[in-house]
């Protein structure tokens, strides 16, 4: 019985974000209408000129290095959800192969796909479909032949074993209701010697999980987040090795954005 409460609370829970991500994406591609989605973790409608400098500051974006994004689709930025730069660690080389845990509107694919370089591939993993029509055309109006949408969720990655180089993923992991299972999947995946370069949302320890609840909602990437010791144990647990969780920039109170990196052993 337990067991099948679990599972159904982990549904409504996917449920939710799923929900709150394929508005995120309508409210890009949809008519103008003055407003911004609120999706975690935050983000830039083609409607909305600009978010309050905090915002930018702590979501979206407003994360990458100046110029960056300059070069891709308006609406591939606008959709950006993310909470940091993931690709400021991945060290990305040509020819690699990358997957993308929940791509959305395929901002850090396309970004993948121009270091990769011609001989390289991306793969963009998403379970909303709003979310996938966008990155695939996005991807389209980039011109960009190197990526590939899959539909899928990050717990059960529709991909072989050994099938990419590095794993890439902005502030999604956070979202999951089975945190192990993503990392476990995620070592699967992996080439032995492979890596990973995740943004996310990482507490302090101190924090207690009832603390990170009052703190923001499931969806909203605050009340899901790991501590810092226990994402270093998840991934220990996972099989990773070289593990490190940096924090980066403060995003609630006792809650920061963070890089999360490890290597899956030769």
């Amino acid at each position: 019985m337990g067991t099948q409460v679990r599972r159904a609370d982990a549904d409504a829970g996917r449920e939710r974000v799923r929900s709150r991500y394929a508005a995120a994406a309508m409210a890009v591609t949809g008519p103008s209408d003055g407003s911004t989605s609120g999706a975690c973790c935050s983000g830039r409608t083609r409607s909305t000129a600009a978010l309050d400098p905090a915002e930018v500051d702590r979501f979206g974006a407003g994360l990458y290095e100046p110029g960056v994004v300059d070069v891709l689709p308006v609406d591939a930025v606008a959709a950006s959800l993310g909470c940091g730069n993931p690709l400021a660690v991945a060290d990305l080389a040509p020819g690699e192969i990358v997957l993308d845990l929940g791509s959305g509107g395929g901002i850090d694919v396309l970004l993948s796909a121009r270091r990769v370089g011609p001989t390289g591939h991306v793969y963009g993993l998403d379970m909303t479909d709003e979310m996938l029509d966008l990155a695939r055309a996005n991807a389209a109006a980039a011109g960009e032949t190197r990526v590939e949408f899959l539909k899928g969720q990050i717990e059960a990655i529709p991909l072989s074993d050994a099938a990419v180089d590095v794993v890439i993923s902005n502030c999604v992991v956070n979202l999951s209701a089975d945190k192990p299972a993503v990392l476990a999947e995620t070592f699967r995946v992996l080439r032995p010697g492979g890596r990973i370069g995740i943004s996310d949302v990482v507490a302090e320890d101190h924090l207690t999980a009832a603390d990170r609840a009052e703190r923001g909602s499931d969806v909203g990437c605050i009340a899901g987040a790991l501590s810092r010791s226990e994402y270093l144990d998840e991934l220990r647990s996972a099989g990773f090795s070289d593990v490190d969780v940096t924090f980066t920039h403060p995003v609630a109170d006792g809650l920061h954005g963070a890089i999360v990196s490890a290597r899956k052993p030769a």
